[in-house]
């Protein structure tokens, strides 16, 4: 999907190229339920269900605005599979989770790595998506060894071919930060 194709305004999104890596290291083609926290427009949750005809996604987000916006989206797309929870994680849930992406955290990271490895089954992906260099610290200080595996981390920074005058540049994005890894595995790091 293109960042066009969603409805936007002033919430953060996760863009293009790196929501495609994202769901890439999620692994979702047999995953029932992907929970998405800090959803911002949905851009993940929904790229997903619509590839993904038998997953379900649990959107998280306390932002009012982004609520509207993912909601926006959702019937945009004409999606029903996308369940939307407004407030701030961690949260009760009373699912587990095959697949969770972390796209925003509100201050909050610690706490919902620690309930992401209590929300995920067994082999479950958690992805999170950071673009501050303390955030990607504390969440590699998080990933408890005895509770996540095949840690690993990627730094992704991608630039579009942009007009300029007569002439043409490539304008970057935010640099990103993709830390994928598996619960209770193996405890072999690859970072």
């Amino acid at each position: 999907m293109k960042d066009e194709d969603f409805i936007r305004g002033p919430v953060p999104m996760t863009k293009r190229e790196v929501r495609l890596v994202a769901l890439d290291r999620l692994e979702l083609a047999d995953a029932r339920l992907l929970v998405d926290v800090g959803a911002g427009t949905g851009s993940v949750g929904i790229e997903a269900a619509r590839r993904y005809p038998g997953l379900k996604v649990v959107a998280v987000e306390r932002h009012p605005d982004a609520l509207a916006l993912i909601r926006q989206n959702c019937d945009r797309f004409a999606l029903d599979r996308v369940e939307i929870i407004a407030g701030h994680a961690p949260l009760p849930l009373a699912v587990r989770a095959d697949a969770i992406f972390i796209g925003g955290s509100g201050g909050n990271l610690e706490a919902i790595i620690g309930w992401a490895a209590d929300l995920l089954v067994p082999g479950g992906r958690l992805v999170i998506n950071l673009i501050l260099q303390e955030n990607l610290g504390e969440a590699l200080r998080c990933l408890d060894p005895a509770r996540f595996g095949r840690v690993g981390c990627i730094q992704m920074q991608v630039s579009a071919l942009t007009e300029l005058g007569g002439g043409h540049f490539f304008k970057p994005n935010n640099p990103a930060f993709i830390i994928s890894c598996l619960k209770e595995n193996t405890h072999d790091r690859a970072l």
